[in-house]
């Protein structure tokens, strides 16, 4: 068993990471349902959170059904920080994460994020403040370091550990790789064998199939694993990672008739929460995941994100369940480069 201070996880808990416009509570529904073991919220941006910005207060939804669940945050204010756990402790979520490893520029630009990599003081003093500042568990995320020149993720743990926080997931990239590159994970195992470290290390970057998961466990030796942009599209990934590591063996591809019943109530469940108009028009950017290795989809996809109606796209679903009723889809290869669009920090 896993423990972030009072939440138990499984022996070697998979992790949803929060990644911004994918991260929602019906995207979050469908990857519980598939073996998530903790999941977090997109981003929150503390300075949104006090302006009572509706988009920010939106993503402080959870429900009970998700827990464990914890709600993330960004800032480069103390203040702000400290305000902000607060109001999030009024949702009672499970705990509170702190992002310090966005890469993107808007986010950075407002020292932000990843930009806090470069001032450990700040990281430090902010991350005090929230943990001084909500009666949660604090825990963070982050990367290696702003650049390759200054990896410096073994003294950003101890530090952060010293002034609180209960786990950390590291991303094994810096700032300047972007998503590009390979993850290395060689950082993330010196923060694990650091005799210092009493706080669980969770690794995050890359693992896009269950071989990979059981290699990176072996091999850096990390107390979890979180996954971002291989879960798009792609709930399952969970159990698949988790039925290897358990037999050795591959759990089958889910069956069409699998995929649109998950399609279905990732709609239906947008729908609910953001209405017919934003539900339907977000839920076009994961028709091409779901439905991808399917031959001539591409007329259905059109209708998929053309169509207005939960009515018509259901029909449309019903028409693509008929149309490729037996086929035998191949185990996926995951493109992780073309799926960089989202904050996966």
């Amino acid at each position: 068993m896993v423990k972030i201070d009072n939440i138990a996880l499984p022996e070697f808990p998979l992790l949803l990471a929060p990644m911004e416009d994918v991260s929602d509570p019906p995207f979050r529904a469908v990857c519980k349902d598939n073996g998530a073991d903790l999941m977090y919220t997109e981003f929150i941006s503390s300075e949104g959170l006090i302006r009572d910005a509706i988009k920010s207060r939106q993503k402080l939804d959870i429900f009970d059904y998700e827990r464990p669940i914890g709600i993330q945050i960004f800032g480069g204010d103390e203040e702000a920080m400290a305000m902000s756990a607060q109001i999030v402790d009024t949702v009672n979520p499970d705990l509170l994460d702190i992002n310090f490893g966005c890469p993107v520029k808007k986010v950075v630009t407002k020292g932000a994020g990843a930009a806090v990599l470069k001032d450990i003081n700040l990281m430090v003093r902010l991350t005090s403040a929230c943990v001084r500042s909500t009666r949660l568990p604090v825990t963070v995320k982050t990367r290696l370091g702003w650049d390759h020149d200054s990896i410096n993720i073994v003294e950003v743990a101890e530090r952060l550990q010293d002034v609180g926080i209960k786990a950390l997931s590291i991303h094994g990239r810096t700032r300047s790789q972007l998503y590009k590159g390979e993850a290395d994970w060689t950082h993330i195992a010196r923060v694990k064998e650091n005799p210092r470290i009493k706080i669980p290390i969770f690794g995050n970057g890359d693992i896009d199939s269950p071989e990979k998961a059981v290699e990176y466990k072996k091999r850096f030796g990390v107390d979890g694993i979180m996954i971002g942009r291989a879960a798009i599209g792609y709930p399952w990934i969970f159990n698949e990672i988790k039925h290897f590591m358990a037999t050795g063996e591959h759990l089958p591809p889910p069956t069409i008739e699998q995929r649109v019943e998950v399609i279905r109530k990732h709609l239906h469940r947008s729908v609910e929460w953001k209405g017919a108009l934003a539900g339907i028009n977000e839920m076009r950017r994961h028709y091409n995941n779901y439905l991808k290795g399917l031959p001539n989809i591409r007329e259905y996809r059109l209708k998929l994100v053309t169509f207005k109606t939960v009515e018509e796209i259901d029909s449309v679903l019903d028409e693509i369940t008929r149309t490729y009723t037996g086929f035998q889809f191949e185990r996926r290869k995951v493109d992780m480069g073309a799926m960089a669009y989202s904050c996966d920090s």
